[in-house]
């Protein structure tokens, strides 16, 4: 639908001018081939500049700016972020940094390694690569990558099981304008449990901070828009 294809255009561009580290393609089915094509198409507009990267994880694709996603992934490794341990086998979820998950930090450095090619040959119109991830916990992988100041981790060998039912979670989201008569562009959507909101806030504070300050120095999104509402859902799929 029309609608769709313009909100995913916007989300693009915002990766462009780096008001998000990446998007993960998920209206349909089109591979990276497919996706390739699609912003070459839009870059012959001149809708896109050079440099953007087709990053395929798992069976699933992103659209990243290596440049930014690596500024991004290296402010992540100076513990920039937390993280949200929402294992089933716990009774309620808890915090957690990057030091206590060790693998996760070592997997971090290997993506910005894996970037850091696609980042220096600025030459090719769309790039793309592969990761390999049959142990990696995407939820969380996807979460950092995506900008999430607070993404969620789970044990891995315990399903996909969390504690997250029946649990208050404080939703934020935050919406761009751009095309005149169009609904804004939903650039972030993302939850915390509101029990650990008040030790989470600096974190959360700090993220719009930033987010706010990237926005000032672009001029193609107007009226940047950051809320958040509480919700109880019977159950939480991650």
């Amino acid at each position: 639908p029309k609608p769709s294809c313009l909100h995913l255009a916007g989300e693009v561009l915002a990766v462009a001018r780096g008001l998000k580290p990446a998007v993960l393609y998920d209206c349909n089915c089109a591979g990276a081939s497919e996706l390739q094509s699609y912003l070459e198409e839009l870059q012959g507009l001149g809708f896109l500049t050079f440099g953007l990267h087709i990053l395929e994880i798992g069976e699933n694709s992103l659209i990243v700016s290596p440049e930014h996603v690596c500024q991004h992934l290296e402010q992540v490794l100076l513990g920039t972020i937390a993280f949200v341990d929402v294992s089933g086998c716990q009774p309620h979820p808890c915090v957690c940094s990057l030091d206590q998950l060790q693998d996760l930090k070592a997997l971090v450095a290997e993506i910005i390694t894996h970037l850091q090619g696609p980042q220096r040959d600025l030459s090719l119109a769309v790039s793309h690569s592969r990761l390999h991830s049959s142990d990696w916990n995407l939820c969380t992988v996807f979460g950092i990558l995506l900008g999430y100041p607070v993404p969620y981790t789970f044990h891995p060998n315990q399903g996909d099981d969390n504690c997250l039912a029946l649990t208050p979670l404080r939703v934020f989201t935050a919406r761009i304008s751009w095309l005149l008569g169009q609904p804004p562009i939903l650039l972030y959507s993302f939850s915390v449990p509101e029990s650990l909101f008040p030790g989470l806030r600096d974190i959360i504070n700090t993220w719009e901070k930033d987010l706010r300050t990237r926005f000032r120095t672009q001029n193609d999104f107007a009226d940047l828009s950051i809320s958040s509402e509480i919700v109880t859902l019977p159950a939480v799929a991650l």
